[in-house]
């Protein structure tokens, strides 16, 4: 399968997410599935709100998972698949592995996957360079099964599993008569086809003797081994060469580096290994998943050219609104109902953008467009979506077309949509418990015009008395997240739905004066409450009432 069609693409809506974004990301990422057949996922980039989580429960539907930011990760790139190996294997075979895989390091892994070391090509030269010690291949507990692939050998006496783990290795090159003054108890002796050589090496107490070029072991000296405990085994090399090659069979486990590992997750970040992976000189570096098993190898030509994750936006194309790290991340969709932002793509994407009350309208017009039915739960999403970002059609955002949206969808979801919408409305302004925080955030929104950065949140309500109550608790949070934020002004819409009015709350130097200029208004206008607060009737939209006329108020 092409790697393209294995990636997931997460389609996410902005920050601090409202109902139209959740339920945008959750039915265009099932629409996308349905036509395409490759894997996209709902995602959001901000905490549920009490409107949305009452739709998804109504509805029967789990929430997308929480994306905090989108920066590249290196699940999101190609490493190199080499599997790990047993701690027991040989040097040669390890070898042998890395020309095969054409690699320079392998992993050493207990039988449940997790880490236990790493050898070179480095490591394995300097053990066949370096060492001069005959005792080597006893001290480190050389399997004879290693020693009979090694030599590409046959076990003629003894246990392939045992272990030669005392004495050392000599070629019984001597006469005989000689041998008995250099052969110690527990050696490993390589010799040829000399009986009395065989004889000797066994009465010697040798634990292993290995008999060169494919030679013959006498009935005698099997049932002699057999008797004194001695391993025996053939090898078609010569003495020189097996003498030679023996010691690659030694485990890599004797070689290999325990300690001080340096090793990343698939979760990290790749900015932030990119300066560890340079400071070191180690060509590869093993990858660990969530549980700590090893995955494979990432070296520093994996960085090369890495693709970021690969998102759908829906429901906003403002750089400062959507999720963390989108910069880094390949967009290829763009689905709103929104002005224009500044969200750059370094490719040409798909961007579809209407002038509708919401996003969710434009995904069912897709729906429709591409003759996919749409079931009771999409319909359901998509109606209630509508219903939240018109205010049920009392937006001056909405359009003829939303209406026409949401009264379908109400039909396929079997809702009755006035009473649907007002327990819907009711649900998203019950804010008993919450702190100020946790409501000033429920639907907040950075933008930018000029050289002005401002930031409005919006609580829309039935409920007069507690819209009231609320009032007196974001005035003084108002003037804290204003100094937070490190921006020119704040506002808080306060809407009711059932008078269509706003009371609009500000902080920050020149914030009501700005407001009173966008909408025209004269200081002795009856819509002043209080300082820094102002009525405005009419006004529900922060889309497309109360931020263009500040946008246009900043740049007169």
């Amino acid at each position: 399968m092409p790697e393209e069609r294995t990636r997931k693409t997460v389609v996410i809506g902005h920050k601090n997410p409202d109902t139209d974004s959740i339920c945008s990301a959750i039915c265009y990422a099932k629409l996308k599935n349905e036509l395409t057949g490759r894997a996209y996922e709902p995602g959001r980039a901000g905490h549920i709100n009490e409107e949305t989580q009452f739709v998804l429960n109504y509805f029967g539907v789990e929430p997308p998972r929480l994306v905090e930011n989108v920066k590249t990760q290196v699940k999101d790139i190609d490493i190199r698949e080499t599997k790990g190996v047993e701690r027991s294997i040989s040097l040669k075979k390890a070898w042998n592995l890395m020309q095969d895989a054409n690699a320079v390091t392998l992993a050493a892994v207990s039988s449940n996957g997790m880490l236990e070391g790493l050898i070179t090509v480095g490591d394995i030269t300097k053990s066949y360079m370096n060492v001069y010690d005959s005792s080597i291949l006893s001290k480190a507990r050389t399997q004879y099964s290693n020693i009979l692939e090694t030599l590409e050998g046959a076990l003629v006496v003894g246990d392939e599993n045992e272990y030669f783990h005392e004495g050392k290795v000599l070629v019984a090159a001597a006469n005989p008569d000689m041998m008995e003054y250099y052969i110690s108890p527990h050696d490993l002796v390589i010799l040829g086809n000399r009986y009395e050589s065989q004889l000797c090496a066994i009465e010697m107490e040798a634990d292993c003797i290995i008999v060169c070029e494919g030679a013959a072991v006498s009935m005698t000296i099997r049932k002699l081994a057999q008797e004194r405990g001695c391993t025996v085994m053939t090898t078609p090399y010569d003495t020189y060469t097996a003498a030679r090659l023996i010691n690659q069979s030694m485990p890599i486990s004797y070689f290999m580096r325990t300690e001080n590992l340096i090793t990343f997750d698939d979760t990290d970040y790749i900015d932030e290994i990119k300066e560890v992976m340079t400071s070191k000189r180690h060509r590869d570096f093993p990858i660990l998943d969530k549980d700590g098993k090893y995955k494979g190898m990432i070296s520093r030509r994996n960085l090369l050219g890495a693709r970021g994750k690969q998102i759908i936006l829906v429901d906003h194309n403002e750089r400062n609104q959507a999720v963390n790290g989108v910069e880094n991340a390949e967009i290829l969709e763009i689905i709103d109902h929104h002005k224009l932002g500044t969200v750059e793509t370094i490719s040409p994407v798909f961007f579809r953008n209407q002038p509708v009350g919401c996003t969710a309208t434009i995904i069912y017009q897709m729906y429709n467009e591409n003759n996919v039915e749409i079931d009771k739960k999409t319909a359901g999403l998509l109606c209630s979506a509508i219903i939240s970002d018109t205010l049920l059609f009392r937006s001056p955002t909405c359009t003829r077309i939303d209406r026409l949206a949401a009264l379908a969808l109400a039909g396929t979801a079997g809702i009755n949509i006035d009473r649907y919408a007002a327990d819907m409305f009711a649900a998203g302004s019950n804010l008993r418990g919450k702190s100020d925080e946790e409501i000033f955030y429920q639907d907040f929104k950075r933008f930018s015009a000029g050289k002005v950065s401002f930031g409005v949140a919006q609580i829309s309500s039935l409920n007069v008395d507690e819209l009231t109550n609320l009032k007196e608790r974001m005035i003084p949070y108002l003037k804290h997240a204003h100094a937070e934020h490190k921006i020119d002004m704040l506002f808080f819409m306060l809407t009711n739905i059932l008078t269509e009015s706003t009371e609009l709350l500000c902080e920050g130097n020149g914030s009501e004066s700005l407001i009173r200029s966008a909408f025209h208004l004269d200081t002795e206008d009856e819509v002043t409450l209080a300082e820094n607060e102002i009525l405005l009737p009419g006004v529900v939209s922060r889309k497309k009432q109360l931020i263009p006329a500040i946008m246009i108020a900043c740049e007169e």
